[in-house]
Parts: structure tokens; sequence; C-alpha cells
């Protein structure tokens, strides 16, 4: 065998070992790290429905993905310390329930993709210019509706409670007055409460201290039930507000699942758990390559009727089976 065949032999064979050892000296994968931040008034079994979503794409916790949780006590504050807390370790990918987290993430990062959902009003919020181009670095999915989902929240109220004609409607008048399309929701209810031939009596408050006396100016006015426009500060003292609607025997409507679970009587609107799953969806995108600035903001595509059949025993109502039967849930 001549001296080159010899020299390539040797050179095949180095090669064919030191294969090996180049593999194994190859740095592991790094695992993306994700935050995932809500508020306490959502039950943490809420979180299992983004690891779903992560699963349904392929992601392992623990294993391909590794997931921060983190679960603020209800009040704002938490929440921004909580979203710094999460920019700061760093994690790759910031999500986010409700805005007040991922506002304190925007101010904290430009750079740290960051993904919102159960948001009401994205574009005034300041978390995007626009739900078909957010620009920046966040993105996610809204539960803002249609106008008419609110009227239709009405006509079911009225439908489960018949026999109502005066309702009294609560509104958190400072985030009314700075958010424009909550005026534009206001004034569907009132439309939507005159077609319905009900006497609706604004009723509004800017601080929690305030509650009490809003409800018992509803009663002085006889108000027979009480619909609730939504807001963060209502969402975040939302036990507070069942306590006193059950106080004063009020029949109430409100716009989340959560609300009811707490003792409300009726809630209808966006699916929250759907909404928490797709987040994932934009997990993933963004995990291979795409840009918040450059997906989409979503819109709800799910919507639930939840009625409390134990806060209408306790308050002498008797729902027609109707309305049982349409619910998507009935909690006993």
């Amino acid at each position: 065998m001549g001296y080159r065949a010899v020299g390539c032999l040797v050179t095949l064979t180095l090669s064919l070992l030191t294969v090996p050892l180049a593999a194994r000296a190859q740095p592991p994968a790094k695992v993306p790290r994700i935050g995932f931040l809500f508020p306490d008034l959502f039950s943490p079994c809420r979180s299992n429905t983004f690891a779903q979503g992560l699963r349904e794409l392929g992601y392992e916790e623990n294993h391909t993905i590794v997931i921060e949780w983190r679960c603020a006590d209800g009040t704002v504050a938490r929440q921004r310390e909580l979203a710094v807390e999460l920019v700061q370790l760093p994690v790759d990918i910031f999500v986010g329930v409700t805005a007040d987290g991922p506002l304190a993430a925007m101010q904290a990062t430009r750079t740290i993709p960051i993904v919102f959902t159960i948001v009401a009003e994205p574009v005034a919020m300041g978390l995007v210019a626009s739900l078909a181009r957010p620009g920046g670095n966040v993105t996610g999915v809204t539960h803002q509706v249609d106008l008419e989902l609110d009227a239709k929240r009405l006509q079911l109220f009225l439908e489960a409670v018949p026999g109502m004609t005066r309702v009294a409607m609560l509104l958190h008048g400072a985030y009314v007055r700075a958010v424009p399309a909550r005026i534009r929701r206001q004034h569907a209810v009132e439309e939507a409460a005159r077609s319905l031939g009900v006497h609706l009596q604004l009723v509004a408050v800017d601080t929690l201290d305030e509650l009490e006396g809003a409800f018992a100016a509803m009663t002085r006015e006889g108000a027979e039930a009480l619909f609730v426009l939504n807001s963060p500060l209502f969402v975040t003292h939302q036990g507070r507000i069942v306590e006193l609607a059950a106080q004063h025997r009020l029949p109430t409507c409100y716009e989340y699942r959560g609300q009811v679970v707490k003792g409300g009587l009726l809630s209808y609107g966006a699916n929250h758990a759907d909404l928490i799953q797709r987040a994932a969806t934009y997990v993933d995108k963004i995990l291979k390559g795409a840009k918040p600035a450059d997906l989409p903001v979503e819109q709800p595509t799910k919507f639930e009727l939840v009625i409390n059949l134990k806060t209408a025993q306790a308050l002498g109502l008797t729902i027609p089976p109707i309305m049982l039967f349409r619910a998507d849930e009935v909690i006993r």
C-alpha cells in the first residue's frame, strides 16, 4: 500500500474518531424560558390551558420549554412587581393575563417579546398601535368584542330573570371617560335597554370606597337587578361587588365566568380558557422567528353563558329551564 493510501486511511480513521467527540462537545440546545403571569382572581388551573396549548404544539414543559409561573395577589402593584421580576430573570417571552402585567413588562423591556391575553382595549391601553399591525415588541389576544355583545348580554339577563323592568348599570366613571370604546359600549347597553323596554339606572363610581354608596343608591331607586360594565377596577375587586350584590339581593349580570364562580348570577362573554390557550400559539410563532410587530392581535371566537344556580336559589329566583339548557355551564 502506497504512502498516499496509508495517509488517506489514517485521515479517515481519525475523522471518524473525532466526529463523536465533536458532537459530545457541542453545548446543549438552549431551552426557551417563558414567563407567565396571571392575577389570583383567575384560578391557577387556568394556567393548565396555556400549558395544554403548548403541548398540542409539540412542547414538553421542563424538557423542551420552561415556564416560570407567577400568580399575583389581585393587586395592580403586585402584578407590576412580578412582571418586572420575570423580565429581569430574564425570560425569552413574557405572557401576561389582563393589561397590568404586560404594561409593566413593556416599560421594563423593548426587546423581550410580550404576549398579552384577556385585555379589553389593547390599543386604548397603549399596548399596541393597532390590532392589525401591533408594532413594537407586544402582541396577543384581546377579548374586545363588537358592541352587540353587551346588548346580547342584557337580553340574556332579562330572559334568565323575566319580568325585570328596572336595572342598574354599574360603571367605573374614570375608566369610561378615559377609554372611548367604553363610552360606545355604555351607549350600546342604553340603546338595548330602550329597545327591550327596560329603565336603565346609570351608577358611576371612581374608587372602591364609593361602591357601598353606589349600591345604596341602586336600592333607593328601586333597582331590581344589576348589570356590570366591567373595568380593571371591577375585575380586581369583583369579590366585593358580588358581596354587596348579595347583601342588597340584586341578581347581577357580568362579563366574566370568574365573577359568576364567585357568586354572581349570570355571565356572558368570551371564553377565557380559549383566549389563554391561544396565547400559546403566539409563543410558538415567536420562538420560530416571527416578530410580535408582525403578528396581528386576535379577537375572541368562542363565547360562553354561565349561570350560578346556587345564587339563583339564594335570591329566590327560578331560572327558566330553557336558559339552563342553553347555558354552557351551570354552577349547582
